[in-house]
């Protein structure tokens, strides 16, 4: 890469770093790697993740997660609104970075990004319907209500699409926050310039330090301490469908404690690439993936001395 941009000046080279607790530190362990582009130039270096990073992201998310899944579902929904607002305004540069990450001309790159913008608010308009949808009453024989209500898991990590650095990387984390979880998300290994950028998309859109933490590095070296962390109550193994003895080794891991796991699409064939298509209507499956269902039990009748009733 030319050290001019042509006209006389020097190009300033722009310095990623990760995205923990609303803000943005640079590995603990102070190592990088090169990210390269579809033709193997050299684009920049990306922080190289460490476990004390991922131990790190997961306290972050931890502290994030009380105010987070309290917040009412038409405020959440808001925020993820705000996300779809900003990252329109900064369209080009994601543009750029998607057609750089992935080979794609500039009008792919667009309609990609397109639908990275559309997928945010379509999933800020579900956060105050899944539980009319998942929730509800339940018929039982007796004098009683008995309600069903949605809540989130906690703290999930996500393991980001290895090829679709900007929308496979929505479509896993917007269900996840959408729902109430927070989330520590490992980027694409080859392609994380897109997910680093976006980070600063987050940290301007109104959400809560921590809500979303963003690594990059080596997928395996950072999941295998998200998988086994006691603190982390879910993991969606999509950007490990790639290598399935990574994915039984996590999965194994991730029972130590229960986590709700999401496993990677099922494969259509021999080095097939994972059944997701990203540009299909996502459904449902990946928010309630996360989702707790708890239920309460309450009498009907007239109760106490005043005969009042429910």
């Amino acid at each position: 890469m030319s050290d001019s941009d042509g006209r006389g000046r020097l190009t300033v080279l722009k310095t990623y770093k990760l995205y923990v607790g609303g803000k943005f530190p640079r590995s603990e362990s102070g190592r990088v790697y090169e990210v390269t582009d579809a033709r193997s130039r050299w684009l920049a270096n990306a922080p190289r993740s460490s476990r004390k990073d991922a131990r790190d992201a997961v306290v972050a998310a931890r502290k994030a997660f009380g105010g987070w899944s309290g917040a009412t579902a038409y405020n959440r929904g808001q925020v993820l609104y705000r996300i779809a607002e900003m990252l329109e305004g900064r369209a080009d540069q994601f543009v750029r970075e998607v057609a750089d990450a992935e080979g794609l001309s500039r009008a792919k790159a667009a309609a990609v990004v397109e639908a990275s913008i559309d997928r945010w608010v379509w999933y800020a308009g579900w956060t105050d319907k899944i539980a009319q949808v998942v929730g509800g009453a339940n018929p039982v024989a007796g004098p009683y209500f008995n309600l069903s209500s949605p809540e989130p898991t906690g703290v999930v990590a996500v393991l980001a699409p290895q090829q679709s650095s900007l929308l496979g990387l929505v479509s896993v984390v917007a269900p996840v926050v959408a729902t109430g979880n927070t989330a520590v998300v490992v980027a694409s290994e080859t392609r994380p310039l897109p997910a680093l950028s976006l980070s600063e998309v987050l940290a301007t859109s109104d959400v809560p330090g921590g809500v979303v933490n963003v690594l990059s590095g080596r997928t395996a070296e950072i999941a295998a301490p998200l998988a086994a962390h006691q603190d982390v109550n879910g993991i969606d193994l999509t950007g490990a469908g790639g290598d399935a003895a990574l994915a039984k080794e996590l999965e194994v891991a991730a029972a130590d404690n229960l986590k709700r796991v999401l496993r990677p699409s099922a494969r259509t064939g021999t080095g097939a690439a994972p059944a997701d298509d990203w540009t299909q209507d996502p459904g449902t499956r990946r928010m309630t993936a996360f989702l707790e269902t708890k239920t309460v039990w309450h009498p009907t009748g007239a109760l106490g001395v005043s005969g009042s009733s429910y």
